[in-house]
């Protein structure tokens, strides 16, 4: 069985991955920020589907306490796997930010940087001595890196640079034949940001080839796709899910 952490795994996007990673057989840790009960609806939907998982803390912000995640996963998955390391890891977690660059504070910067760059460039090199040979990394970018849309310029750029480093992580990882892969999300109907106004919603079918806004289910499918047998060819890529998005 391959193991497959998800971090921000408790709601949206991390949440239809890791439903749709239990459904082809893939144990799943899901990590949670401030909401465990989330969290625990997320597992316990996964196991009443006959799947596996559970569900661990981490703030993706706080690079001191990935040590401490590292050995809380360890413990967690060999109690009830047996294995000692996993197979995929989901750089997931985020948020959103919507401020014109002139309005942008110090804190609100730092904050997104925190979490969309620096934290899975740490993660990920925590987590790298458990990631078994030919095993997976998937970050998940998003489509505001290709088209400006105003008011989410350092979320953006942040995951411009998530991208840069995805194709770093392929290049070094690969020697241990461990892929890294982006997915670049489009207009999703999720909570990120505030969640879709009807009038937001139309804009932005409006400008998506198949006329509507996308479902986190159709990302989740994606990222288990990646880290499954049936993306084992791909590599350095940024995947967009988003429907033909501003094309």
């Amino acid at each position: 069985m391959q193991i497959v952490v998800i971090t921000g795994g408790s709601r949206g996007l991390g949440a239809a991955a890791a439903r749709a990673c239990a459904r082809r057989g893939m144990g799943v840790v899901v990590t949670y920020k401030a909401n465990p009960e989330s969290a625990a609806r997320v597992v316990a939907e996964i196991v009443e589907g006959g799947g596996e998982a559970l569900a661990l803390p981490l703030d993706v912000a706080d690079v001191s306490s990935f040590s401490e995640f590292r050995e809380a996963l360890l413990v967690a998955v060999r109690e009830k796997w047996g294995r000692e390391g996993i197979d995929a890891l989901v750089n997931n977690a985020g948020y959103g930010v919507y401020t014109p660059i002139e309005s942008v504070s110090e804190e609100e910067f730092d904050g997104l940087f925190n979490v969309h760059l620096k934290g899975p460039f740490f993660l990920t090199q925590t987590l790298l001595p458990l990631i078994a040979d030919r095993g997976s990394v998937v970050n998940m970018a998003s489509a505001t890196s290709r088209v400006a849309t105003p008011g989410v310029a350092p979320y953006a750029s942040f995951k411009g640079g998530l991208e840069v480093l995805t194709r770093y992580m392929a290049k070094e990882f690969g020697e241990r034949g461990i892929r890294a892969n982006a997915i670049a999300p489009g207009a999703i109907r999720t909570e990120l940001g505030g969640g879709l106004t009807p009038e937001f919603e139309a804009a932005l079918a409006g400008q998506t080839a198949l006329g509507r806004v996308g479902e986190a289910d159709e990302v989740g499918s994606v990222v288990a796709t990646l880290v499954s047998e049936d993306g084992r060819w791909i590599n350095a890529q940024t995947v967009e899910v988003a429907g033909g998005y501003c094309i």
